[in-house]
């Protein structure tokens, strides 16, 4: 009571953060690990089944499996690259003067922000016919004697997404890495130099990356979550569902039964999973990345 009394003031500033948190994440989440023990079709109450959904998914849903496949090739590649040249790009980014920074920011944060409206810009790209952006080139070439249905091909499909992903993946992590740079006091680039360091990659090795554990891990989880909620460039570019569901993801399933099956005790159990597979992950980034105060 002695601590509540003399900490209500800072309670009270917290206060609407804590309502809107527990109200729009932590209610939700109670509330799907509930109904992913139930037969819930929204017109009737949940009905109590125990563990058969999770037993259903992992034993009888082969979709499922190809769902979770299809999620973990799209994230184990999608996820370190686009990372990798988020980092690369506010590196190299941060190195020009303010208005070019500015312009630069926008170029490769715009594809992001445009999202879905810039998918049907590849879908003329990887079009099946010979007016296809792609296809037209390559048998300009002579690499294609014919058209190749790049969307239709169950080889093509998700090599098309990864692709896709990746020009449109310059996202909050980005902009999260340009403030990071942005944040390096200047003085210790000068002590370096006087110190010896020899050139902007050792001053990244050696100053910046130490200092930059932060935002290198806000901007690694935030691609995490990206990755492993793959949903609406899949559905854009490839019809639902895909052929021999090679653009299905483990959304695109909890999607299928959620709003088109009515099924909200198994969309529920398939929310968990992927809720607990994200929740491990960024966890485990954490221990990595952050400092002893960050868990």
């Amino acid at each position: 009571m002695k601590s509540w009394k003399r900490n209500v003031e800072s309670y009270l500033f917290l206060s609407p953060y804590l309502v809107l948190f527990t109200v729009f994440f932590v209610a939700p989440v109670l509330i799907a690990i509930f109904l992913s023990f139930t037969s819930f079709n929204v017109l009737q109450p949940p009905r109590w089944i125990g563990f058969a959904n999770y037993v259903n998914l992992f034993l009888n849903d082969n979709v499922f499996l190809i769902a979770v496949a299809n999620t973990l090739l799209y994230a184990v590649i999608v996820g370190p690259i686009g990372f990798l040249l988020s980092f690369m790009f506010a590196w190299l980014i941060d190195s020009v003067g303010h208005r070019a920074m500015v312009g630069y920011t926008l170029l490769f944060y715009a594809p992001s922000i445009s999202g879905i409206g810039m998918a049907f810009t590849w879908l003329l790209i990887f079009s099946g016919d010979r007016y296809g952006i792609l296809n037209n080139l390559l048998i300009r070439l002579g690499a294609l004697n014919e058209p190749f249905l790049w969307l239709s091909d169950s080889r093509s499909i998700m090599p098309v997404i990864i692709v896709v992903a990746l020009w449109m993946g310059m996202g909050k992590g980005f902009l999260a890495q340009i403030a990071g740079f942005q944040s390096m006091p200047p003085e210790l680039y000068e002590a370096g130099r006087v110190d010896g360091v020899p050139s902007r990659w050792h001053e990244l090795w050696y100053i910046t990356l130490p200092l930059m554990k932060p935002y290198i891990l806000v901007a690694a989880v935030l691609q995490v979550v990206e990755s492993f909620a793959v949903f609406d460039i899949a559905n854009t570019l490839v019809p639902f569902p895909s052929p021999l569901y090679a653009a299905h993801t483990i959304v695109t399933h909890l999607w299928d039964f959620a709003f088109l099956r009515f099924e909200m005790g198994y969309s529920s159990a398939i929310a968990v999973i992927l809720f607990i597979a994200t929740f491990g992950l960024n966890r485990g980034l954490v221990r990595l990345l952050g400092t002893r105060g960050e868990y």
